[in-house]
């Protein structure tokens, strides 16, 4: 059994799918990141960057105790070592693959966040900011669309994590301002790609109906002073099942909003 750690953001859904693709019996554990819970002891204990998701192995391959993993890459890998599935072992095939993921954890990802972070959420609209990091996430996926103009069907040859990786962060794009039919390869890839059952299984977890924006869920959200949790009588995270719990569907901000803390 494997506890995910996790909210509904482009990076909680990086591992959500992947679960999902892999079959493995998992548990949901939510962290709602508006209202602190990155902050927890707990939490920080398996994830000492206060960063969404992490991962909680109850059955390592070595057969010792339980194992905690955080960061998406690095998830992502582990997981794709324990199971032998969506990782080539063969020496160029899986560093293909593997550039593709630390480009996507190098590049895609974060200029992805800071263009929706100045864009779409900061109090204070910086024209520079938002030019910058605008002309960088279309460079990028100038990047992605000619790299998948040579592979054909996916980003580094077969189905992997590199793909699993990437479509979660090419979900924004429409709130971001961009479309998909000036990057008619990536257009083809995004919908072979979220026609996936498992894919879609991924996306389901943990829906959530949005709630305003205060001042702070923005302290919680953008502040980057660590801080001690104070909220010993919030509900707790242990013990929250996959799709059910009604704590979990209406306490996760807008993903969006949720860039900032994650990783």
């Amino acid at each position: 059994m494997i506890d995910l750690h996790y909210a509904p953001t482009p990076n909680g859904w990086k591992i959500s799918i992947m679960l999902e693709e892999l079959g493995v019996p998992y548990t949901v554990v939510p962290v709602n990141i508006r209202s602190g819970d990155q902050f927890r002891p707990e939490f920080l204990a398996i994830s000492p960057n206060n960063r969404i998701p992490a991962i909680v192995d109850h059955a390592p391959a070595d057969g010792g105790g339980p194992f905690s993993v955080f960061e998406t890459g690095a998830i992502l890998i582990y997981l794709a070592d324990k199971t032998g599935r969506f990782l080539p072992t063969e020496m160029r095939a899986r560093s293909l693959v593997l550039q593709w993921l630390m480009w996507q954890m190098g590049g895609l990802g974060p200029m992805l966040g800071q263009h929706g972070h100045f864009a779409l959420y900061a109090a204070e609209k910086i024209p520079y900011a938002i030019e910058r990091y605008r002309d960088e996430a279309a460079r990028l996926y100038h990047v992605l669309d000619t790299q998948l103009g040579k592979t054909g069907a996916y980003v580094a040859g077969d189905y992997s994590i590199a793909d699993i990786a990437c479509f979660p962060w090419t979900m924004t794009h429409k709130a971001q301002g961009f479309t998909l039919d000036d990057y008619p390869n990536i257009k083809r890839w995004y919908a072979q790609v979220r026609a996936r059952p498992q894919v879609q299984a991924g996306l389901a977890i943990g829906k959530f109906v949005k709630e305003p924006f205060d001042e702070e869920a923005r302290k919680n959200m953008f502040g980057q002073k660590a801080k001690r949790w104070r909220g010993s009588s919030e509900p707790s995270l242990r013990g929250a099942k996959r799709r059910s719990n009604p704590f979990f569907r209406t306490k996760i901000l807008d993903c969006f909003a949720s860039l900032a803390m994650t990783g």
